[in-house]
């Protein structure tokens, strides 16, 4: 794939470059159109991918699953081989080693209340530099709360799509900001635990570790899929199924998992305590799991594929 930089920006030292379509360009001058059917419909699919010492954690998972959710949508992207290239070339533009990294793709701009006709994908990636979470969080847990908001009906939206139609999500979050807690678990449309805003659920009992199947109506995450086998490696007896929320009031512990949180101890819920109140045993193993299978040592550029 083919792109250039606009050399004729005056920028300063604290610029963020951004790809847009073919370019590298500021932050400020990274604009779509109007038009555009992410905008009006949220006509998209986006993923969030993390770098540790300069490599993308489990990027063919993040590329894979964009891949699949493009052809059932009908949005013709660029191979896995050349999202690769672009998406450590924006860590390259921007000297980010460890960072956070958004790629987003719509079905591009036509001509409003056209849905016929040629239209040109539109495809973004930006980065923030982002060096994990406070440990304080991970040894105090975070407080959540159980959302009145339900997840989409696999029929409307199915759940399994990283959509940018992402507005009960967002209701949801606004919800929990507004009780002073970090995150929103939702529930399904018959009432079973789902998922979180921006996370998937686990929680412990009596040993076995539970977590809301497929069919509930989930995202199936990235990092959730680790977590799973990082369990059956360690011979921890895990579940999944339909359950609900007194299966998380409950719970010995819980915690939540994403790209940016890892696996985060979920130690509060609606102002009740899980368990002791405190991160618990398995949660903490897990954790602990799961460092080994991060990056250790940086991806030097002449290791990668160049897209120039």
């Amino acid at each position: 794939m083919e792109f250039s930089e606009d050399n004729h920006e005056s920028v300063s030292f604290d610029t963020v470059w951004v790809y847009l379509n073919n370019h590298f360009v500021s932050q400020e001058r990274a604009i779509v159109s109007v038009f555009d059917q992410g905008f009006l419909y949220g006509d998209g699919l986006f993923e969030t991918l993390r770098s540790y010492n300069g490599k993308i954690f489990l990027l063919s998972e993040h590329l894979r699953r964009l891949q699949k959710g493009a052809k059932r949508l009908g949005i013709i992207i660029p191979k896995a081989e050349q999202l690769e290239q672009l998406l450590y070339a924006t860590l390259s533009r921007n000297s980010f080693c460890n960072a956070m990294i958004r790629i987003t793709v719509t079905r591009g701009a036509r001509e409003w209340q056209e849905s016929s006709g040629e239209v040109i994908p539109t495809l973004v990636i930006f980065a923030r530099r982002f060096e994990g979470y406070p440990d304080k969080l991970y040894k105090k847990g975070i407080a959540g709360c159980l959302s009145t908001i339900r997840r989409n009906a696999k029929a409307s939206q199915d759940p399994a799509l990283k959509s940018i139609s992402f507005l009960n999500n967002v209701m949801a979050r606004r919800e929990a900001n507004a009780l002073s807690t970090q995150e929103a678990i939702l529930l399904n449309p018959e009432g079973f635990l789902a998922e979180g805003s921006v996370s998937n659920l686990f929680w412990v009992r009596a040993g076995m570790l539970y977590t809301p199947g497929k069919s509930v109506g989930i995202l199936e995450g990235v990092t959730r899929e680790i977590v799973v086998k990082l369990a059956q490696k360690e011979r921890i007896p895990i579940t999944r199924g339909f359950y609900r929320k007194g299966a998380l009031y409950n719970a010995d512990e819980a915690f939540l998992t994403n790209t940016g949180y890892e696996i985060m101890p979920l130690t509060r819920v609606d102002q009740k305590k899980i368990g002791t109140g405190q991160p618990g045993p398995i949660t903490t193993r897990l954790r602990q799991l799961f460092f080994t299978q991060l990056p250790a040592e940086s991806a030097l550029p002449s290791s990668r594929p160049s897209p120039y």
